[in-house]
């Protein structure tokens, strides 16, 4: 009889560290899987990251080279020209790609050379790629241009103001 109570306290014994081994096991199965998809998320952001550095260091490098368009100066404006390259300008810089959006908003400046629109636009996406003197320039360009759009005149002087800029 004390053999029989001793082996079924061991088969208890064994009963209750399999039910508290089970759990454990699959908790930390789950939580490998877990961590390895962060890994794998952790990295794929890694990547995504460098390549917009490498954009970033390709777009300023392009500004470099390449004067932009001078803002403020008078002389005809093509409006049709404006609307367009501003469009697609606000389509490249909304679906990330800096470099298009940039070449874009510069085509509107040169096409109506006194817009606060154009000027406006080319200043956030300097701010964005963090040309900080480029988007003062335009902000200010926008800010003192005489056209009919309050809206982009009065975000430039908020931005302005933003920026500590006076």
């Amino acid at each position: 009889m004390n053999t029989q109570f001793i082996k079924s306290r061991r088969y208890a014994r064994a009963g209750l560290a399999i039910a508290l081994f089970v759990p454990l096991a699959i908790t930390f199965g789950c939580a490998n899987e877990a961590i390895e998809a962060n890994r794998r998320q952790v990295a794929e952001n890694q990547a995504l990251i460098e390549k917009q550095q490498r954009d970033i260091a390709m777009i300023q490098a392009e500004q470099s080279s390449a004067p932009p368009p001078v803002p403020g100066t008078t002389g005809s404006c093509d409006k049709g020209v404006e609307a367009a390259a501003t469009k697609r300008g606000g389509d490249a810089y909304s679906s990330g790609d800096l470099s298009k959006a940039l070449g874009y908003y510069q085509d509107a400046m040169t096409a109506c050379p006194s817009s606060s629109k154009a000027a406006v636009n080319l200043a956030r996406a300097y701010e964005t790629l963090d040309n900080r003197d480029a988007a003062v320039r335009y902000y200010r360009a926008a800010a003192a241009a005489n056209d009919s759009d309050t809206h982009s005149a009065q975000a430039a002087k908020a931005a302005l103001s933003r920026l500590g800029v006076h």
